[in-house]
C-alpha cells in the first residue's frame, strides 16, 4: 500500500510549517494509501461522479488523512469548509455552526461540516445533527478513531454512510520519507537497521512517521549517523514489539482470552502486561474483555459484563497509565469467575432456528389485538396475564404452533446459573402439571 500524503511533493516554501503539513495533497486524486476510498474505483471517487455527496463517518486509526480527504472533499465538490472538534466544542459552538451553514445554504452554497473525534460528543450532542443533516443544510463528515457501532448513536449511523480508513502499511510509510527525504533536499541520518525501526515506531501513522523524521534531522550533528540505539536515544521513544496488524498482534490478544477462559489469572495478567508493553490500544484491551466477559462466564456471573465495561470506561476516563490497573482488575475478576457459554451457545441456536423458520407466525394468543377486526380474527384470545396465575406462572406455550417447544438455554451448574436452573427446573415442573389438567 502506498502512503497517503501527494505523490508530488510541494516546494519547500514556509520552512516553519511542520514537514507532514507541507506534504498534504492538494487534490483527492493524489491521495494514496486509501485507494478502496480515492482510487479510481473508490467509494469516495464515485459519490463525486455522481454528483452527489452523502453524509460520512471517517473511522480508522491516526495518521491516516481523514481530515485532509474531508477538505479536499469540499475543495472538488464546491462546498464550504467548517471544522470542528468534539473535544473544544459545546452546544453553542454547534448551534453558531449550525446558524452559518443556514444562512449559507439560503445563498445558494451548501457546507461540508468536518467534526473531528464526533464520538465525544454526548448522545445529545449528536441529535443535534439529525435535522441539518436531514434538511441538507449540512453534509456531515464525522471523524473518529473508535468503532461507531459503539461510539455513535443509532439515529446518526442511519444517516451516514461509515468509510473506513486503514494504517498505512511500513512500504507505505518507506515512501513517505522517501518524499520528505525528496522535499527536504538531504537523507535522513540514519543507517538501514535505524530506519527499518523508525518505520515501525511509526506504528501505521503516516503523520507520526513525519514528525519523527524531523525529530532526527534536528537531533543530528553535521556527518552523524544514527544507527537504531541511537535512534530510540535520541527520539525517547521505543518501537513496537509487535505489529498491530500481524500475528503478534492476534497472538497475544488469543493468549489472553483463553488464559481468561481457563480461569487462570496469572497467565492472563501476564499476556495482558505484554500488549500493554507492546503499545496496544488499552480500550481495544477494554472492548475484548467486554466480549470474554458475555461469551465465557455470561450469567455464570452477571456482574462480569458490569465490571468489564466499567473498567473500559474507567480507562476513558483516567488514561494511561492510570487506567491500565482498571483493565487489570477487571482481567483478574474474569479469569477468576466461573464460567458458562450457556446463553452464547443458546444465542447462537436460536440464530439457526429463526433463519430456519423466520416466518412463522406467533401463536395467536399472545398478538396483541387494537382493532375490532384482529379480535374477531382471535388476536390474545385465551392469553392468560401470568401476575393473575399462581406463582405468577402460567405455563402456556409461546412458539409457533408449527415449530413446537425448543430448548436452547441449558445453563450448567455454576455460579450464578445454578440459581436460574432451579428456576427453570421450577417452571417446567409446573408447565407440565398445569398441561396436565
Amino acid at each position: 500500500m502506498a502512503d497517503l500524503f501527494s505523490s508530488d511533493p510541494q516546494p519547500a516554501a514556509q520552512p516553519g510549517r511542520p514537514l507532514a503539513d507541507r506534504l498534504r495533497p492538494s487534490a483527492l486524486a493524489e491521495v494514496v494509501g486509501q485507494e478502496h476510498l480515492t482510487g479510481e474505483d473508490g467509494a469516495l471517487t464515485r459519490m463525486i461522479r455522481s454528483g452527489s455527496l452523502g453524509s460520512m463517518i471517517f473511522w480508522g486509526p491516526p495518521g491516516t488523512g481523514k481530515t485532509t480527504v474531508a477538505r479536499l472533499l469540499a475543495g472538488e465538490t464546491g462546498l464550504a469548509f467548517e471544522q470542528i472538534s468534539a473535544i473544544f466544542s459545546g452546544v453553542a459552538d454547534l448551534k453558531k455552526v449550525f446558524d452559518t451553514a443556514r444562512m449559507r445554504r439560503s445563498n445558494g452554497r451548501q457546507t461540508l461540516l468536518f467534526v473531528d473525534e464526533i464520538h465525544r460528543f454526548n448522545r445529545a450532542q449528536q441529535d443535534s445533527f439529525l435535522p441539518v443533516m436531514e434538511d441538507g443544510t449540512v453534509i456531515l463528515v464525522g471523524a473518529t478513531t473508535e468503532n461507531p457501532s459503539f461510539e455513535l448513536n443509532a439515529a446518526l449511523l442511519s444517516r451516514a454512510r461509515v468509510l473506513t480508513f486503514r494504517s498505512l502499511e511500513p512500504e507505505s510509510i518507506e515512501r513517505l520519507l522517501e518524499r520528505a527525504e525528496k522535499l527536504e533536499g538531504k537523507d535522513l541520518p540514519l543507517n538501514d537497521e535505524a530506519r527499518a525501526v523508525l518505520v515501525r515506531m511509526a506504528d501505521g501513522d503516516g503523520r507520526a512517521s513525519l514528525t519523527l523524521a524531523e525529530e532526527v534531522w534536528r537531533a543530528a550533528r553535521p556527518g552523524e549517523i544514527f544507527d537504531a540505539e541511537g535512534l530510540q536515544r535520541v527520539v525517547q521513544r521505543r518501537a513496537p514489539i509487535y505489529d498491530k496488524g500481524q500475528d503478534g498482534h492476534y497472538n497475544l490478544i488469543s493468549a489472553l482470552h483463553k488464559s481468561v477462559r481457563g480461569s487462570d489469572p496469572d497467565a492472563a495478567l501476564y499476556y495482558l502486561a505484554r500488549m500493554f508493553d507492546a503499545g496496544e490500544d488499552p480500550l481495544f484491551i477494554g472492548r475484548r474483555l467486554v466480549r470474554m466477559a458475555v461469551e465465557d462466564i455470561g450469567l455464570a456471573d452477571p456482574q462480569a459484563v458490569v465490571i468489564a465495561n466499567a473498567a473500559k470506561d474507567a480507562y476513558d476516563f483516567l488514561g494511561s497509565p492510570e487506567g491500565e490497573l482498571a483493565l487489570a482488575h477487571a482481567c483478574v475478576y474474569l479469569a477468576t469467575a466461573p464460567k458458562s457459554n450457556g446463553v452464547y451457545v443458546a444465542f447462537k441456536a436460536a440464530m439457526r432456528k429463526a433463519k430456519e423458520h423466520g416466518s412463522l407466525r406467533p401463536p395467536a394468543h399472545i398478538l396483541n389485538a387494537p382493532t375490532k377486526l384482529m379480535k374477531e380474527e382471535g388476536y390474545g384470545s385465551g392469553y392468560r396475564y401470568d401476575h393473575d396465575e399462581p406463582d405468577a406462572f402460567s405455563g402456556q406455550d409461546y412458539f409457533p404452533e408449527a415449530l413446537g417447544r425448543q430448548k436452547f438455554y441449558d445453563p450448567p451448574d455454576r455460579g450464578f446459573e445454578r440459581e436460574i436452573r432451579k428456576r427453570l427446573d421450577w417452571w417446567a415442573k409446573l408447565r407440565r402439571e398445569r398441561h396436565q389438567r
